[in-house]
This record gives C-alpha cells, sequence and structure tokens, in this order.
C-alpha cells in the first residue's frame, strides 16, 4: 500500500511541475502581447508572493483536470488574449497579484561605482 502511495505522490509531482508554456511561445508571448510569465505552474502560495512586481496578476487555468497557477506580468486585456487563444474556454480567472516592488524597479541592478584614479 505504501508503494502504491509513493508512486502516485510522484505522478503528482511531475504533473505539478510540468511546463505548459514552450520557451518559443514565452519569447513571443514578450513581442505579440507585451506580456511576461513571471512563475508558470506554481502552486497558488507561490503566486502570491510579495517579492513580485505590483502590476502582475494571477492568472489560474485548467489543464488536464489539474488547477494551474500563473503570475504574469501585462496589462489584463493582452493577457486575457494570451491565455485565450492557449487554454480557450479552460481559463478560469484573472485575478491582481500581491506583489509590492514598483515595476520600474523590478530587475533593476545598481551601477557599479568606477574606481576613481
Amino acid at each position: 500500500m505504501s508503494q502504491l502511495h509513493d508512486v502516485v505522490g510522484r505522478a503528482q509531482n511531475t504533473e505539478k511541475n510540468m511546463d505548459h508554456w514552450t520557451s518559443a511561445e514565452r519569447e513571443t508571448s514578450k513581442s505579440r502581447y507585451g506580456c511576461e510569465i513571471l512563475v508558470e505552474n506554481g502552486s497558488y502560495a507561490d503566486v502570491c508572493t510579495k517579492e513580485a512586481p505590483n502590476d502582475a496578476y494571477i492568472v489560474k487555468y485548467i489543464v488536464d483536470d489539474v488547477t494551474c497557477f500563473d503570475l504574469t506580468r501585462g496589462t489584463r486585456v493582452k493577457i486575457f488574449d494570451m491565455y485565450w487563444e492557449k487554454f480557450r474556454e479552460n481559463l478560469k480567472h484573472i485575478d491582481f497579484g500581491y506583489g509590492r516592488i514598483n515595476p520600474r524597479l523590478w530587475g533593476y541592478q545598481s551601477p557599479k561605482n568606477k574606481k576613481r584614479k
């Protein structure tokens, strides 16, 4: 019985970590829709992070009867267009994220100081 439980657990873990977006789709989403996928197929706790830009949205959709969550940046209309083309009726919800970081400062690295001679 425990072996069956372990196999089912491993199958669920591999399903949970499946990527639904190819790298080509992720790249074209930036140019075609102006959207950026920050967290793909994460748990609800993963996408509810406060360590994200405050313009990110939580997208809920279903793939193979499994509920998936993404954290995506972009305008709500463009995010809807992108996910609708991919998942159609399986797109369930787009809601505001919980990020606290200013979008202009997201990914910002301060310039290195040059040594004075």
